[in-house]
């Protein structure tokens, strides 16, 4: 899993699609509903951690896209 289409498509597995219709949001829904499924013990720690990895540095990334667009925008 090195992608957010692929944790994209491991959530869908459980029938959860997630759009918010801010890709950060989004982002943020699917962590939550990563760690619901891993803690009711339908997800591998493994896929859990790798999905968990990704999350948190596509997260980092759109926040950094959004903060360089604030930037430009306000200077």
């Amino acid at each position: 899993m090195k992608t957010l289409y692929d944790v994209q498509q491991l959530l869908k597995r459980f029938g959860i699609v997630v759009y918010l219709g801010k890709r950060l949001y989004d982002i943020e829904m699917m962590k939550i509903e990563l760690a619901h499924l891993y803690q009711n013990g339908l997800l591998e720690k493994e896929d859990y951690l790798m999905a968990e990895l990704v999350l948190r540095r596509e997260h980092r990334l759109e926040k950094e896209v959004i903060e360089k667009k604030d930037r430009t925008d306000h200077g």
